[in-house]
């Protein structure tokens, strides 16, 4: 088989810039070294060649000259609303291949308002919703408390604390002020289902028609294949319902590595089937490619049915904890591996095998 010349993309923790008056967990999605590490020795262990560059302003000249095959995109970015798209735009315009998906999907998704925009007009369930843009918009009618504030343009569980949960337009506006002030961006308020939260990651890409539609008869055949999906997860959040009550960013960051990750979750399978038909519906209209993780609430106020509450294109690679790497290894699928089943999936989509 053919070795491959692999620069790895990312933007690092230690690099990242410094901003005045920036929010205390800015750069909470941004990527430590360890993590780049193991990806570039994963690649490397397939006999190809690997080496990181940083993902900023730099990459259009550091890029040409390290001439790759292809790219590990994994970078974040740094500033403006589009900011996980700037990098796919570079190498598009360089025409150099690149792992995960490309510049619509990154941008459209990292905006979840527009995300759940595009859900609710294919019908997928997602929570009633509404952006907030300045502190004294009126609240829709049929938005009821308990409602869900948080940033619309971050991940990672930025912004988003027992706060979020709001119970009245006191504590709502006290929130929204709070995600507009801090974040300058605006805020997405959505109707808070009660319930367990569960993800599901899936590598592949979709075979047969993939137009940015689903079936319109429910009893049509689910088209999934193509996809392989991973294991379902659930963070067991009994621990700290009363310090956090929800999967924050002190849970996702700070104690990412004491929290206790069941894996699979201990649903019905005949829900594991409904949560994976619903991921590879979001992976399909949002246009993914190669890697994504969804994430749902299952509310336990309706029978446990399942809210599509985002999808991330670009999940965490972080050896054991991140989540997508949790599920893997559920599987029997190591880091090494994980890495190099998104590498070759898009190796295979771009016809280089």
């Amino acid at each position: 088989m053919k070795n491959f010349r692999v620069a790895v993309l990312a933007n690092l923790k230690k690099n990242a810039p410094h901003l005045e008056g920036a929010s205390f967990d800015k750069w909470d999605d941004l990527d430590s070294e360890s993590t780049v590490e193991a990806i570039c020795a994963a690649i490397r262990s397939k006999g190809n060649e690997a080496q990181f560059l940083e993902a900023d302003e730099t990459i259009i000249d550091t890029v040409r000259d390290y001439k790759p095959d292809i790219c590990f995109n994994i970078s974040e970015g740094h500033f403006g609303d589009s900011r996980e798209a700037q990098i796919p735009a570079i190498l598009e315009k360089l025409q150099i291949p690149y792992t995960g998906s490309k510049v619509l999907c990154l941008a459209l998704t990292l905006d979840k308002s527009m995300t759940k925009r595009i859900l609710a007009w294919h019908g997928l369930p997602t929570p009633e919703f509404q952006s907030f843009e300045r502190l004294d918009e009126p609240l829709d009618e049929g938005m009821t408390f308990p409602l869900f504030v948080k940033p619309s343009r971050e991940g990672t569980g930025m912004g988003i604390s027992y706060d979020s949960i709001v119970h009245n337009e006191d504590e709502l506006r006290k929130q929204l002020e709070f995600i507009l002030r801090s974040y300058h961006q605006p805020a997405l308020v959505e109707k808070f289902i009660e319930g367990r939260e569960i993800t599901v990651g899936m590598v592949g890409n979709l075979i047969g028609p993939v137009a940015r539609r689903i079936p319109v008869n429910e009893d049509e055949q689910r088209i999934q294949a193509g996809l392989h999906f991973m294991p379902p997860m659930e963070v067991d959040l009994q621990p700290y319902l009363l310090s956090d009550g929800v999967y924050d960013n002190r849970l996702k960051t700070a104690l990412a590595a004491d929290l206790t990750y069941l894996c699979p979750a201990p649903i019905e399978e005949e829900m594991v089937d409904e949560l994976n038909w619903l991921a590879a519906a979001v992976f399909r209209v949002t246009g993914a490619l190669d890697v994504a993780r969804v994430d749902f609430r299952l509310d336990i106020n309706d029978n446990l049915k399942p809210y599509i509450l985002e999808i991330n294109p670009l999940p965490g690679l972080a050896p054991v904890i991140s989540d997508l790497v949790i599920e893997a290894a559920a599987a029997g699928i190591d880091h090494t591996e994980l890495v190099n089943m998104i590498l070759y999936t898009a190796l295979d989509r771009y016809k280089m095998l």
